[in-house]
């Protein structure tokens, strides 16, 4: 589905089949030289093909068409090879580009989940399912590595490129300060929430989320384009919403651990999602995500002093401070 959202920028509706987000946002921006695709889709076919139509809609040529990737995940990233020609530029934030072109630790973030509670039966089906390794980009890409503040000019619009950390590392949203316009990628949301995960050491982001909803909070916003569902205006209210909802699950995990020590794993458990079945019923990936989410909300209490945590047998267990 192609949608003009604003004057010569365009949205690409593109599905994501068998996948809880249902569909990605892929942005179209027309320029009189050159033009710019902000995020792609999943590398398959039931997303290329949709892709190339909505392209091919909108008349453009990519030979004269840059590629923008808010970030690293591959309902955003997938397509990025297939979509660049020789004369494209692909723009991403650093980390992030790391990630795509090496094809990410999963042995080490394997090791971890494991560590933390993840039945070591199941990560290998867990990972061979996640669609970061199943409908990732193929080819290695060269990025150019954005610089915090740097513009992009398309056509007559004018883009600040905008570190936002917590979703990725890498995370860039794209400011048009004169139009008060917002690509805000999976940083800002307005129906769902994006999943903040960390499975290494070292990290901290949700707390690398909350600062950024913080910075994106003191921009002047009047209309968020998101990289998923529908495009909004009442962002100071959603971030406050997101901002309460983290805090929430905070609160729900450092609750979970009055029972006593308990492994990540077991936290996610107990946790409530927004799911129409239980745990049991989870699949294998959306139990990684879980898990992932329970981490970051761990680590969060941790650096806060409210949680520690200790080894027993090979196992990280966590318990209140």
């Amino acid at each position: 589905m192609v949608e003009q959202i604003l004057p010569n920028i365009y949205r690409i509706v593109v599905p994501l089949p068998r996948n809880p987000l249902k569909a990605v946002n892929s942005y179209v921006i027309k320029g009189e030289n050159r033009n710019l695709i902000v995020d792609t889709a999943m590398n398959r076919p039931e997303c290329l093909e949709p892709l190339q139509r909505g392209l091919a809609e909108l008349a453009i040529d990519m030979q004269r068409t840059d590629l923008f990737i808010t970030h690293m995940h591959a309902d955003h990233a997938g397509l990025v090879a297939d979509l660049a020609t020789p004369e494209s530029r692909c723009f991403i934030g650093h980390s992030d580009a790391d990630i795509i072109n090496e094809g990410g630790d999963w042995e080490e973030w394997a090791a971890y989940a494991v560590q933390n509670g993840f039945p070591a039966e199941f990560v290998e089906g867990a990972i061979r399912n996640h669609p970061g390794y199943k409908y990732a980009t193929r080819e290695p890409v060269d990025f150019i590595i954005v610089s915090e503040g740097q513009e992009l000019v398309v056509g007559d619009y004018r883009f600040t490129c905008l570190y936002t950390p917590g979703h990725t590392d890498g995370h860039v949203c794209l400011y048009e300060k004169e139009r008060r316009w917002l690509l805000s990628g999976d940083h800002l949301l307005r129906d769902i929430t994006s999943n903040i995960s960390v499975f290494e050491e070292e990290k901290n982001p949700l707390q690398d989320y909350l600062t950024s909803l913080d910075r994106v909070g003191e921009l002047d916003v009047q209309l968020v384009l998101p990289g998923h569902r529908r495009v909004f205006q009442d962002y100071r209210e959603r971030i406050q919403e997101l901002q309460a909802h983290h805090q929430e699950r905070a609160e729900e995990v450092y609750a979970l651990l009055g029972q006593g020590d308990l492994d990540a794993y077991q936290i996610a458990a107990g946790m409530t999602w927004d799911m129409s079945y239980g745990w049991d019923a989870f699949p294998l990936q959306q139990r990684w995500f879980a898990v992932g989410e329970a981490l970051a909300h761990l680590r969060y209490l941790e650096v806060q002093g409210r949680v520690g945590r200790r080894s027993v047998a090979d196992r990280t267990v966590y318990t209140r401070h």
